[in-house]
């Protein structure tokens, strides 16, 4: 007899003649990893991951274009191509078999995109002006752009309908629907012209039934919109409901998948879709409120990271279907953990929006601790046991280290870490430092959890020297000792003299003076954490740096909690200077400052100088053992990328294959250190 579960989640939900299996879904989102702008076999094994491990429903691509002026700017799938429908077919059949529904989000993107894209054609909106992020001045679109577009919409409706898709959903926020129906964007006259509510709905309304007259009344379409653009002059949540009525009424709409603000600005976007260390579920009642004066299927995504936000979505009726998107980013598993009562086994989200940041910068979509999302084709979500248990070493338990444990430990492998601090996390530990990113000890936690389960053996406190690690007669050492604060000055040949590092300033090592320099050659957290740590404690803070651009590795949406807490404090930002040296000159720094762009060079007093300039490798123990190993240290840059096992042999007498990953072989970043581990260790 089945046993019929009582958790709210996992009750199916009647969407008209479809039944979707449980709660959850996961949103549309575009990973960026079409080709050629079709989702080809990359794109399909990420949605049938998911699909496999239980969700509901998928909602694929943010957003599928669906015409030429309209060209793709984080690489979307192009649904204005009748050669998408095969691929389509083939995603949908994918997610079709592990009983996962699968719809896409259409879209014409206005003025969110550039013209120097694509075919080079104008972009079109109901206003002239820009949109901040995409930069691009569009035409003021015209009587025959409306006719041609909502043609483009029935035509790609019709082609996913062709592929077996579930439905659709129009994509109605920030992009062309909604810039004719927001007052901030609708500078037309006429019947689409902004002084009604009822003249800025008709473009959409007209596109709606315009896909109902070719796709029919079963097939189903919902809208994702914004209720509430949560600026002045813009749709009041009042007008939001309106919207959502009118929708209701039309009797042509079988979902509403709301959303709260603008996504004009990386501010704007950042409320819309916070990260770590704001406020998670932030508009997830007002979602209840459109259900509520609606009545119609609801659904909505936007920071529920974690399976009791999730479940108490759907429980006080707030929603119908809770998006969990990011969340199934870093975990897929996650409806077949809680099915599986193994809540506590999903691997958390920590808010570091890695995956939205590199899209948004025509990346593709990657998830700062799972290295295999994204990568289903070659990355393993789930560890297969090793045929024969080997006894591995690893040195240091910062993320890459403990990532290594974990693999090797599912693998079946002995497993013992050395760490020469008292806690494990490394870089992390001291990210975890600032309040807003304290989510990210969970990367740690997690990994430590994992480790636990599986007896992995730690030595924390312990510098391991050689003699330590030969003594356990391992047959596989891993060095991720991380790395130390790199104070060299580019081309200068020598430390920086008086300087501190930012490490110094967010560990508490060193309190801040009154007057700062940071210095920041890698773009990176460390320069606007120390920041933000010394502009808090009263001090006048210089960033500056030698780019074109200031912190150019924190991408749009993690800059801006940054610059929240920064700009109303005694902050400067200075671009394209180049620190040349430090000297003492009584109580005061005086800082040598030229350019690469010209011969000019000037000096500045500060009390204090600190310097970011990623890590140099602590590869001491490495190249102590180096010449014991089998292999010499090298790697077969083919196996690893092939994921194959490692198999060079240099020396025949080496007792242990000898490996570093992370910042123990060159600074990079969290992600890169991980994935080093998961594809070298997965193999072992």
């Amino acid at each position: 007899m089945t046993m019929v579960s009582s958790d709210p989640l996992l009750q199916p939900y009647q969407l008209k003649h479809l039944t979707l299996k449980n709660r959850i879904m996961t949103t549309a989102h575009e990973p960026a990893y079409p080709e050629d702008g079709m989702p080809k076999e990359r794109y399909a094994a990420y949605h049938a991951e998911r699909a496999k491990a239980g969700v509901a429903l998928a909602m694929t691509a943010g957003s599928a274009a669906v015409s030429k002026d309209s060209p793709p700017v984080f690489n979307n799938v192009l649904a204005y191509k009748d050669e998408v429908v095969p691929w389509i077919q083939a995603l949908t059949d994918g997610c079709h078999e592990h009983g996962c529904a699968v719809m896409i989000q259409l879209t014409h993107l206005g003025r969110r995109t550039g013209w120097n894209k694509g075919n080079w054609l104008p972009s079109v909106s109901s206003t002239r002006h820009r949109e901040p992020a995409h930069r691009a001045f569009p035409k003021l679109i015209e009587d025959w752009d409306i006719d041609r577009i909502i043609e483009d919409f029935t035509d790609a409706a019709e082609r996913m309908k062709a592929g077996g898709m579930d439905g659709i959903e129009i994509q109605a926020y920030g992009h062309l629907l909604d810039q004719f129906w927001s007052p901030l964007t609708n500078d037309l006259t006429g019947p689409y012209g902004a002084d009604t509510l009822e003249n800025r709905l008709r473009f959409p309304l007209d596109v709606l039934a315009a896909i109902r007259k070719r796709v029919g009344s079963e097939f189903i379409v919902g809208f994702r919109y914004t209720a509430d653009e949560a600026q002045k002059g813009g749709i009041t949540p009042e007008e939001g409901i309106e919207v959502s009525k009118a929708f209701a009424d039309s009797g042509q709409v079988d979902f509403l998948n709301v959303i709260r603000g603008r996504i004009h600005t990386d501010p704007a976007l950042t409320d819309v879709i916070p990260v770590q260390g704001m406020k998670s579920a932030p508009h997830l009642d007002f979602a209840g409120e459109v259900r509520r004066a609606t009545g119609m299927p609801t659904f909505h995504a936007a920071r529920i990271p974690d399976v009791a936000t999730a479940r108490h979505a759907i429980e006080s009726g707030k929603l119908d279907m809770v998006g969990m998107t990011r969340a199934h980013m870093a975990d897929p598993h996650i409806v077949k953990k809680i099915i599986e009562g193994r809540e506590e086994d999903i691997r958390p989200c920590v808010g570091a929006t890695y995956c939205l940041d590199r899209i948004y910068q025509a990346g593709d979509a990657l998830c700062f601790h799972n290295a295999a999302t994204g990568r289903e084709l070659t990355m393993p979500h789930e560890i297969s046991p090793s045929a024969t248990s080997r006894k591995i070493v690893i040195v240091g338990a910062g993320p890459g280290g403990l990532e290594a444990a974990r693999v090797a430990a599912e693998r079946g492998h002995d497993v013992t870490v050395f760490e020469a601090q008292p806690d494990p996390g490394g870089q992390i530990r001291l990210a975890a430092q600032s309040p807003r990113r304290r989510e990210m000890i969970s990367v740690i936690d997690w990994r430590m959890s994992q480790c636990a389960a599986r007896d992995v053996s730690f030595h924390f406190n312990t510098w391991a020297d050689t003699a330590d690690v030969i003594a356990l007669s391992p047959e596989v050492i891993i060095i991720a000792t991380g790395g130390i604060p790199n104070i060299e000055l580019y081309e200068q040949g020598q430390d920086a003299k008086n300087v501190v590092t930012a490490w110094d300033i967010i560990a508490g090592d060193v309190k801040p003076a009154e007057s700062v320099l940071i210095y920041d050659e890698a773009g990176d957290h460390p320069a606007l954490q120390a920041a933000e740590v010394t502009a808090k404690a009263g001090a006048k803070v210089e960033v500056m740096t030698p780019d074109r651009s200031f912190s150019p590795e924190i991408m749009g949406m993690n800059l801006v909690p940054y610059m929240r807490e920064l700009q109303d404090k005694d902050v400067t930002f200075t671009v394209t200077r180049r620190l040349l040296g430090v000297e003492r000159a009584g109580n005061k720094l005086v800082a040598k400052i030229g350019t690469d762009y010209s011969d000019h060079t000037h000096t500045a007093e500060y009390d204090q100088v600190i310097v970011n300039y990623g890590t140099l490798p602590m590869d001491d123990l490495y190249q102590d053992l180096k010449d014991m190993s089998s292999n010499g240290g090298a790697v077969d840059h083919e196996a690893l990328i092939n994921g194959t096992p490692q198999s060079i042999v240099r020396n025949p007498d080496g007792k242990f294959q000898l490996f570093r990953i992370g910042d123990a072989v060159s600074a990079r970043n969290t992600h890169a250190a991980i994935y080093d581990a998961l594809r070298l260790v997965k193999d072992l």
